[in-house]
């Protein structure tokens, strides 16, 4: 396996405060289950199966520490969008798969709100609503035709605002109208993930960090998985690929996703003066109305943190681009954009990270191989509700349940485009992102550059 290179540091990650991993596994350890990643799929899943049947030993392995990933690097948005949004699902698979898709992800939010309730998981849990914003008129009827078109589904927690009422909620003489859903949590992210590793281990998981995975190798005398890591071995009758935007780096998915990349700033906590123009007292969650969104929030200390606009990609799934001077420009310039008065504000954290992306922009869970072995990827950035919703499919899977859990959700065991090979994955890849880019050029024409 490919080692993981180091990463900048997110605002979570950087002031979580003190935190002391558990060892790296060490000889060799048998288990009923082996979980491999230590993000919120992967804990929540831990997490499941210790509930469901406290008899299974399940251990997790992850190669950093819990969070590293996409979960302790995210915006911090747990909410119902799927892939590229209402209009694009309901474009590539149709307003059947959509309806089904937002159903499925409504009772994800729900259920995440539920689990960090019952557990008393200390994450900063908030449900301030999403408000996606039109900036430009041609953006206003977008987003008009995806309120018609969830009405037309029946969702009618899906409405429009005017400018005067979203200008109410945050203040930008940009907002020209916006798309309001109540739907929707803000966490700190790595909060929730390192208290889904106390949780799992209260369960009686076992817990692995620093544990990259080398190899899996199956024995057809024993018919189980045998996993080489530095420093152990661990045999397991099953086995969950937790992976998302590192899915590419086992054999067993190397084709089904590749990883691009999101950027994120954080401003210094901004002082009365600077926000009293802004408002923001509901906190809310917001995007914009683009193809490659920008996200941002408030956070609790009163930072924006703001994230999106140019996707990172890399030659040959690479895992090298953390960190992009320009796109963080791009971000500060955007914040100007917002609101004039904060241009020159101080960014106090600058990070990025890899997320996982499907060819057909669909997430996709089910068997890898044979019901040994499971999957889930492709959360296209949006998968803080939607991975603790996964993991109880997962769950299901593993323990060979025909639930209507597993029946109702839109993305298990679907027929998949794999990625080809290179050079034409980077060739497909890149000419996406330049048709989302000149979409989104098109749609902004009259702006001021940024």
């Amino acid at each position: 396996m490919t080692v993981l290179p180091d990463s900048p540091l997110s605002l979570w990650l950087d002031t979580y405060g003190p935190y002391t991993p558990e060892p790296p596994l060490a000889g060799a350890v048998a288990v009923d289950v082996a979980v491999i990643g230590g993000g919120f799929t992967g804990l929540a899943t831990a997490c499941e199966l210790r509930k469901a049947d406290p008899s299974l030993n399940v251990a997790l392995l992850e190669a950093k520490t819990v969070g590293y990933g996409a979960s302790g690097r995210n915006g911090s948005f747990a909410m119902t969008v799927v892939g590229l949004g209402f209009g694009t699902t309901a474009l590539i698979r149709g307003k059947k798969f959509l309806k089904k898709a937002h159903t499925y992800m409504e009772k994800a939010v729900d259920y995440l709100e539920e689990i960090i309730d019952n557990e008393q998981l200390d994450c900063q849990k908030i449900r301030p609503g999403f408000l996606r914003v039109a900036t430009t008129p041609s953006y206003i009827k977008r987003l008009k035709h995806q309120v018609d078109l969830m009405q037309s589904l029946g969702f009618d927690g899906i409405t429009w605002i005017e400018a005067d009422e979203a200008k109410a909620m945050v203040n930008s003489e940009r907002y020209l109208g916006g798309m309001w859903e109540p739907r929707l949590l803000l966490v700190d992210p790595a909060q929730l993930a390192r208290e889904e590793k106390r949780l799992a281990l209260k369960l009686g998981a076992k817990v692995y960090e620093e544990t990259p995975v080398l190899s899996i190798a199956t024995d057809a005398g024993d018919g189980k998985f045998h996993i080489l890591t530095p420093s152990g071995a661990l045999t397991a009758a099953k086995l969950v690929f937790a992976t998302n935007g590192y899915s590419h780096l086992f054999p067993e998915l190397q084709h089904k996703q590749i990883p691009a990349f999101t950027y994120m700033i954080a401003t210094a906590p901004l002082t009365d003066e600077q926000l009293a123009p802004i408002g923001w007292a509901g906190n809310q969650g917001i995007e914009d109305a683009r193809n490659l969104i920008h996200y941002y929030r408030l956070t609790p200390d009163k930072r924006i943190v703001m994230g999106g606009g140019p996707v990172g990609l890399t030659y040959a799934n690479k895992l090298d681009a953390d960190s992009d001077e320009k796109v963080f420009k791009h971000l500060e310039d955007h914040i100007a954009f917002l609101w004039p008065h904060l241009r020159g504000v101080e960014i106090t954290h600058r990070w990025g990270g890899p997320f996982s992306v499907t060819l057909d922009l669909t997430p996709a869970l089910g068997y890898a191989g044979d019901k040994r072995a499971v999957y889930s990827l492709g959360c296209i950035g949006h998968g803080v509700s939607m991975s603790h919703l996964n993991s109880c499919v997962l769950r299901d899977l593993i323990l060979e349940k025909e639930t209507e859990l597993v029946e109702t959700c839109p993305f298990v065991n679907r027929r998949m485009i794999a990625w080809p090979p290179e050079p034409l994955s980077s060739a497909a890849a890149h000419t996406l992102r330049g048709y989302l880019r000149a979409e989104d050029g098109f749609y902004e024409r009259g702006l001021p550059k940024r």
